[in-house]
């Protein structure tokens, strides 16, 4: 049969779709899939997207009914639709909206649509808990004032999707106008279509059913933009919760390089200072701290201090536990999640739908490298072997232990000095978990280290020395995973990480990923000890990345000692 007259999608009964890439309905059908299926593996020829619950209620958010979604599966599916995937589809997407959340003169209620899911609820202790009074109108049931957020992530626990429509607070007015150039560089300041139209699915015209959620695009895509865009929408002052100082610094700078904004509306709220202004830029490190482990949160009274009329939670997938508590209790603000990654190693994926709102955008990473707005990445695993006497202290090592003695194997250093050379004139990260091997590796290499000892100011120094080129080489601790932007690095050499984390690989990868003038190629290195443990580790990472679609290369480092 010719490839024109099949259709590209499978559709497998244990949720599983897989969409043909070299197909020419490959892209309609991939746009069809995106508002209801996950993307889950993107290599060269076959991607595989799965149905969940969460994505399904993520497709009725936006819009979607099963119709809608039944249909787009038939329209492209070359065998029949397994008749439990249509059960499955009809049922998920009917669980939404069957329990809304609204608010009337007397507060915050529960509309449920059936008696028996009504019952369901009232016979629910975690839910009852933050009932007020019982049963009125024949099916609606009146929350305590605070307890808006606490009612929805509990329910979703028991597969019970909430459609909030009780809406928001607009927050004190705060005029936000993006420039039309760049105040740093004068260059025009272009909003890439992708970006606007992520900042409206969120805003969806100020409507009740917009203005909560989460945008997912990769690093280098641009997420900083597309959360001053919404804030252009929203019009309020706005709170931003961040993972570090540093990226603190660059909120700052690229709100005041790309808006009207001055110096006097920007304030910075971190250990070091404490500023509250119409927007604010946090960690959430501060937010989190507090004097004792049994003790308040004292710097939670931010969320309170001035009339948010939205906040944004940069890396979302990251959000620690009291910040989610936190947010449980201020759902009248607008709340906008930006990441590279929905994926949580906690599963607590079900907690960012509640409590921040469900996926608003999202977009494959092949699909902007395609495009040139980011980087095309090579990814190489190179395996190095261990010298007689570490082997021999690996052998001996407790289980625990093994991870570290690989991790920290001498013989990769002169790996690096290897790479160095190879790509010298670039611009390179050296990335890695243990202190004592970076120490190492920065004093071989005569590279600058950066850690999390590092002050402030200096760390702030040596990146902008980075950028400016006069330091070709960083070499930096895990304070490298977040928010960091050094648009020119194109290669990272990643020497320990940790035990294969996905969401550390993505956001190292991440660090490399703008777009670049010339080839626009990004080269990614990841030296593991061969035949240890953790090359077993590395195997989750090679996984990770050529299920996002990305080349991952194995080859022995042997040949760098050949010479």
């Amino acid at each position: 049969m010719d490839t024109a007259d099949r259709k590209p999608l499978i559709v497998q009964s244990d949720r599983t779709l897989f969409l043909e890439v070299d197909h020419p309905l490959h892209e309609e059908a991939r746009d069809r899939l995106l508002p209801f299926a996950e993307l889950a593996k993107s290599p060269e020829h076959v991607h595989t997207y799965r149905i969940t619950p969460i994505s399904l209620w993520n497709a009725a958010a936006a819009g979607l009914d099963a119709d809608d979604i039944v249909r787009a599966l038939k329209d492209y599916s070359r065998y029949e639709v397994p008749p439990i995937i249509e059960r499955l589809v009809r049922d998920q997407i009917s669980r939404y909206g069957k329990v809304k959340l609204l608010r009337d003169g007397a507060g915050y209620y529960l509309d449920v649509s059936e008696d028996v899911l009504l019952a369901q609820i009232m016979n629910n202790r975690k839910v009852t808990s933050y009932l007020e009074g019982g049963v009125f109108d024949e099916r609606k049931v009146r929350l305590k004032e605070y307890a808006r957020g606490h009612v929805k992530s509990a329910l979703i626990r028991f597969g019970i999707p909430v459609d909030d429509l009780a809406g928001y607070v607009a927050g004190a007015p705060l005029g936000i106008t993006l420039r039309e150039t760049q105040a740093g560089s004068g260059e025009p300041l272009v909003v890439r279509d992708y970006q606007r139209a992520a900042a409206e699915a969120f805003y969806r015209a100020g409507s009740a059913a917009g203005g909560s959620g989460v945008v997912v695009l990769p690093c280098g895509a641009g997420k900083t933009i597309v959360g001053m865009v919404a804030m252009a929408e929203v019009g309020a002052q706005t709170l931003i919760l961040v993972t570090n100082v540093t990226a603190v610094h660059q909120w700052k700078e690229e709100l005041l390089d790309k808006t009207m904004l001055t110096a006097e509306d920007v304030g910075e709220y971190t250990g070091m200072v404490k500023e509250r202004r119409p927007v604010t830029v946090a960690t959430y490190q501060i937010m989190v701290w507090r004097p004792s482990k049994k003790g308040p949160f004292p710097h939670f009274k931010l969320f309170a201090d001035r009339d948010w009329g939205l906040i944004i939670y940069d890396e979302v997938h990251l959000l620690p536990a009291p910040v989610f508590r936190i947010t449980a209790e201020i759902q009248a603000r607008r709340r906008l999640g930006l990441t590279a990654t929905l994926v949580r190693e906690d599963g607590k994926e079900d907690e960012v739908f509640s409590l921040i709102g469900p996926k608003r955008y999202d977009t494959p990473w092949k699909e902007l490298e395609r495009k040139n707005w980011i980087a095309r990445a090579m990814c190489r695993e190179l395996r190095v072997a261990m010298a007689a006497e570490d082997r021999l202290r690996y052998a001996v090592a407790s289980n625990h232990r093994r991870f570290r003695v690989a991790a920290e194997n001498p013989r990769k250093v002169p790996v690096v000095e290897h790479l160095l050379e190879r790509h010298r004139g670039h611009s390179v990260l050296v990335i890695g978990h243990y202190l004592n091997q970076l120490d190492i590796i920065a004093e071989t290499v005569r590279a600058p280290l950066i850690t999390g000892k590092t002050p402030q100011p200096e760390r702030d120094v040596l990146y902008e020395e980075f950028r400016q080129g006069r330091i070709p080489v960083l070499v930096v601790s895990k304070v490298a995973n977040f928010a960091l932007d050094l648009p020119d690095a194109n290669v990272a050499i990643q020497v320990s990480g940790t035990f294969g984390s996905r969401q550390e690989e993505a956001q190292r990868l991440g660090r490399i990923l703008r777009p670049k003038s010339g080839e626009n190629v990004a080269h990614f290195y990841t030296l593991v000890s061969r035949d240890t443990v953790e090359q077993d580790y590395a195997l989750k990472r090679e996984l990770f990345l050529t299920e996002q679609g990305y080349q991952y290369e194995i080859a022995d480092a042997d040949p760098f000692f050949e010479t």
